[in-house]
């Protein structure tokens, strides 16, 4: 990548300059915050001061004199106090351009240290359907895992469905009652009645003591292996995961389930393992591990409890042993959680107890990748007008309804005839990624309104707006029949117009922002680096001929186009996002 380039270079100038003394010292070199300052700039003067007891003017001198950049950086210049600028020369960014049109990676390095990368993402609960709270953690999770396997790690990607507990001998105590045949039968249910008949089995445990009872014995059976109650409990998980592939076939999301009940033999060795380190203690009848930094209403420790007074496991019983297990067996060295932001303080108490307890070698990172909520445009938790949580499949299908009842307006205003094959086919791509990139697009940290009439918009920060630019560029090809395969074995890329620089230097930050998301797990950035580089396409076309521009013009900019619309192509599908080549 050019920046680290850039950097090898200061740091070699650090050396040369103030001798090996200096120590390991960050040149500070990032992107310049405005084109006037160049391209790049390094405020490593500045900070160097105090250290060195000269000015930081003086260090910039002293620091331009022994760095040797000029075989692709123009001659640095210093601003203000002692920012160091750096701007690149246009032969520099004509060869590395020039370079990337036979590279499918598109100059994107592979980690130089990959490794094993577990994903835990979408998580949804069986007997219960996916709803828009899952969104976030299937999309977000999805990206990440898609990034970092575009970054060579070996990543394992899991779904950790809420498969197991209490509530499966509730539901298994009801059906029992009401219908029997739904556990000895295949197909007997849908996802929508389970769903309904959970709801009456919870509000019949809320209210019945008995029925509570017969409850709390169906989940003894089925964690003991009675074999009727384990084949009722195995019909019901897949009818749910059925649906579930449903969602995640639309989506285009690849996930390996390994639910909760996946751990439960693994629960007592955790016990086990913390009584014997002496980390337990009995609370009200529960065994606890009592936190630090984490204290109730009255200012005293918090105990996370990891069993129950009547035996029983729960949450952060089966999270540390998925976090064992993933260490242990699947070899993990980072461990990341997508999840909302309000499980914050169940992860950091976990967490907790996995390295006091001595479980996470010094080569295993775990982080918790937290989320905002998905907001109605009244900015409250989106619902339906009845109340009731919206359902993903629902909200996805009136994406692409809505893109459809878009499209036929625009087919017909237009006069052109489209086949049912390509109507659907635009409708089901642009509707989906519209809702993906919606989401994608928004800092994760916070909460985002969910608005139909913005995500499908042509126009702003929207995925139709990037999926535009590359149709805009296929259709280039079109026109010209050009086969944009056969532009670059001679060619070579000019540079002449100010749009055309801008749109250069832009194409060659993609690995940057791909190494920032791979180290800092915000898609966003991606985001807004393909709706920069759109924008900047758009103003190159409008101010640069193309098809109608003059040799050796004409073939560089047909290459800058597709230099630009591979940029596109694979920024999106990193996003979990498909192009189209028309519209």
């Amino acid at each position: 990548m050019i920046i680290d380039e850039l950097r090898n270079g200061f740091s070699a100038a650090l050396v040369a300059a103030f001798g090996p003394e200096i120590g390991e010292v960050d040149p500070q070199v990032v992107p310049a915050s405005n084109p006037r300052f160049g391209d790049y700039q390094s405020n490593v003067a500045l900070s160097l001061a105090k250290q060195l007891q000269q000015k930081p003017r003086a260090i910039a001198e002293q620091l331009i004199a022994n760095v040797n950049l000029s075989y692709f950086c123009k001659p640095l210049e210093i601003a203000g106090a002692g920012f160091i600028n750096i701007t690149l020369k246009p032969a520099y960014l004509e060869t590395q351009l020039s370079a990337l049109q036979t590279d499918p990676r598109l100059g994107v390095e592979k980690a130089q240290h990959p490794q094993r990368e577990v994903v835990d993402f979408s998580s949804p609960n069986i007997a219960k359907e996916m709803h828009v709270g899952h969104l976030r953690s299937t999309i977000i999770g999805d990206s990440i895992a898609r990034i970092l396997e575009f970054r060579g790690h070996d990543v394992l990607r899991l779904n950790h469905v809420g498969d197991w507990g209490t509530q499966f001998g509730m539901l298994i105590a009801y059906l029992r009652e009401v219908y029997p045949t739904a556990l000895t039968t295949a197909d007997a249910l849908d996802l929508g009645d389970l769903v309904a008949l959970y709801k009456k089995a919870k509000a019949r445990f809320d209210e019945d003591e008995e029925f509570r009872e017969i409850a709390r014995q169906e989940v003894v059976k089925l964690q003991a292996g009675a074999e009727d109650s384990l084949h009722g409990w195995r019909l019901l998980c897949e009818q749910s995961r059925r649906e579930f592939q449903v969602i995640y076939d639309l989506l285009d999301v690849q996930l390996t389930e390994r639910g909760e009940s996946f751990y439960n033999p693994l629960l007592s060795a955790v016990i086990d393992d913390l009584t014997k380190q002496g980390l337990l203690e009995e609370n009200a009848g529960a065994k606890c591990v009592f936190l630090e930094g984490f204290t109730n209403k009255e200012g005293e420790p918090l105990p996370l409890i990891v069993q129950k007074s009547d035996g029983g496991y729960n949450y952060a019983t089966t999270d540390l042993a998925a976090l064992r297990y993933r260490i242990q067996e699947d070899g993990a060295q980072r461990i990341v959680y997508v999840t909302d932001a309000g499980q914050a303080n169940h992860f950091a108490q976990f967490f907790q107890v996995a390295k006091r307890a001595g479980w996470l070698p010094e080569n295993v990172e775990i982080v918790h990748v937290p989320f905002g909520l998905v907001l109605g445009e009244d900015g409250k938790k989106i619902k339906t007008r009845s109340g009731e949580t919206v359902r993903l499949k629902d909200l996805l299908a009136e994406a692409i309804a809505r893109t459809r009842a878009d499209l036929e307006t625009r087919l017909t205003t237009e006069g052109r005839e489209e086949t049912e094959e390509f109507i659907a086919n635009v409708s089901k791509v642009v509707g989906l990624s519209a809702v993906k990139y919606a989401d994608l697009s928004q800092n994760r940290l916070t909460n985002y309104i969910f608005s139909y009439d913005k995500m499908l918009a042509l126009q702003g920060n929207t995925a139709p707006y990037l999926l535009y630019a590359y149709v805009r560029v296929q259709g280039i090809s079109r026109k010209g029949k050009i086969d944009f395969t056969q532009l670059g074995n001679s060619a070579q890329i000019l540079l002449k117009e100010e749009t055309e620089l801008v749109l250069a230097k832009h194409i060659l930050h993609l690995g940057e922002i791909i190494a920032e998301v791979e180290r800092d797990l915000l898609p966003n950035r991606l985001c807004q680096y393909l709706y920069e580089l759109s924008q900047k396409f758009n103003q190159f076309y409008d101010q640069c001929p193309v098809l109608q521009a003059e040799e050796p013009w004409r073939t560089s900019r047909l290459m800058l186009s597709d230099l630009t619309a591979r940029t596109l192509k694979l920024g999106l599908f990193l996003l979990g996002i498909k192009v189209l080549e028309r519209m």
